[in-house]
């Protein structure tokens, strides 16, 4: 097997508004998009976000079809966590979770996006 691309795809109430936040604060690019439906990318990112609106009559499996993308969350690794803080900070930007540091080095912030996807980003602090 070869995989050729990788996304996420993630239902939300409000298609458009995901897109903007990720477009605006993470440099994310608007590739397709239609009727509830937008597929964003950034070439360093190593994978495809997408954003569905709830409810799409042609979402598979139907079963899930009307769930929220609730209990996860979308991490990047940044090479300066303190850079990215202060800049969403001065974009105006609520900070979720303020920087936090794991005992095994992981360094972190959260962001919520309008449709209350977590956005974390870290970096791994070594010795």
């Amino acid at each position: 097997m070869q995989i050729t691309a990788s996304a996420v795809s993630l239902n939300v109430d409000d298609v458009t508004a995901s897109a903007a936040f990720a477009k605006q604060h993470f440099g994310f690019k608007e590739d397709m998009s239609a009727d509830g439906f937008v597929a964003l990318s950034r070439a360093d990112a190593g994978f495809n976000l997408i954003f569905l609106r709830r409810g799409l009559p042609s979402f598979k499996p139907e079963s899930m079809r009307d769930k929220r993308a609730d209990g996860l969350l979308v991490a990047f690794v940044v090479d300066d966590i303190d850079v990215e803080y202060a800049r969403l900070q001065a974009a105006g930007v609520t900070i979720t979770t303020p920087i936090e540091t794991e005992p095994w080095g992981e360094r972190f912030f959260q962001v919520t996006d309008p449709n209350g996807v977590v956005i974390q980003l870290v970096q791994w602090m070594t010795d």
